[in-house]
């Protein structure tokens, strides 16, 4: 049975995603990228941004002024509730720039310092994945209802399909692009999806074995972690660690622990 103060911050976290990802879809210009390579399409984008941010900030606090709030554009207190929204309104900022459908919205609570609920809204893939601690992870899409969530059988490492990303700053890009030429022999394929938040669900959904990433925020990663370890995925940093900033490691329970492995022998987490 659900806590019933889990289920109130699952339901004002699904809620708030849907709105904010309503105002993104429906809020981006037809020709957004077609200037991209100048700053008005960028500035339309932060603006789009901090809005979607605010609508959800606004909403939770509306309902819940006594809880903290992370997020990414810049929404920053402590609140006294013992309850923390980590929020990502636009993660994968540069698809929805260029008009590809793998953005989400990213919205945790955490409570005492744990996350306890995630919800990841993906509209343009009309999908919305959620997670209780202990309850499970489910998604509602193109199929009929609710559907619960459980990653793949794991499959030998040759045979696993990971998923990475790629930092903004070109000396870092460079140094995950030689990692990710390392993998390569050592796995069925990488992928590249632009998005930290829709492949951690995406694990969750068995349409992964893996994923890896260097230089996370907590707002990146809070809610799919969740969404990844509740569809029974291995999650972690480097050995012994949670996942952090140097590095984020998610996988089925038989290619987590071989990945994590080649990935630290790789220093991907290279400072």
């Amino acid at each position: 049975m659900t806590d019933p103060l889990h289920q109130e911050l699952l339901t004002l976290a699904q809620e708030a995603a849907r709105r904010a990802g309503e105002l993104l879809r429906d809020g981006r210009p037809a020709d957004l990228a077609v200037a991209a390579t100048k700053s008005s399409p960028i500035d339309v984008v932060t603006e789009m941004d901090i809005a979607a941010e605010k609508l959800i900030t606004d909403l939770i606090s509306a309902h819940r002024p006594d809880d903290g709030f992370l997020g990414e554009e810049g929404a920053s207190s402590e609140g006294t509730s013992g309850v923390r929204w980590v929020i990502d309104p636009l993660d994968g900022t540069v698809n929805y720039l260029y008009g590809l459908p793998t953005w989400a919205v990213s919205i945790a609570a955490e409570q005492d310092g744990e996350t306890v609920v995630g919800v990841v809204a993906a509209p343009m893939r009309g999908e919305t994945y959620h997670a209780v601690r202990g309850g499970g992870a489910r998604a509602t899409g193109a199929w009929e209802g609710e559907r619960e969530l459980a990653c793949r059988p794991a499959p030998p490492l040759d045979q696993a399909l990971v998923s990475t990303g790629f930092n903004y700053v070109t000396e870092v890009r460079t140094h995950q692009a030689e990692v990710a030429r390392k993998l390569i022999p050592l796995l069925r394929d990488i992928r590249r999806g632009g998005s930290a938040a829709v492949d951690l669900c995406d694990l969750a959904s068995g349409r992964l074995d893996g994923y890896y990433e260097r230089g996370l925020h907590p707002w990146d990663l809070a809610a799919g972690d969740l969404i990844a370890r509740e569809a029974g995925a291995l999650t972690g940093g480097r050995p012994g660690e949670r996942p952090a900033h140097p590095l984020t490691v998610a996988g089925t329970p038989g290619v987590f622990e071989p990945l994590q492995r080649l990935l630290e022998d790789f220093g991907a987490w290279h400072d």
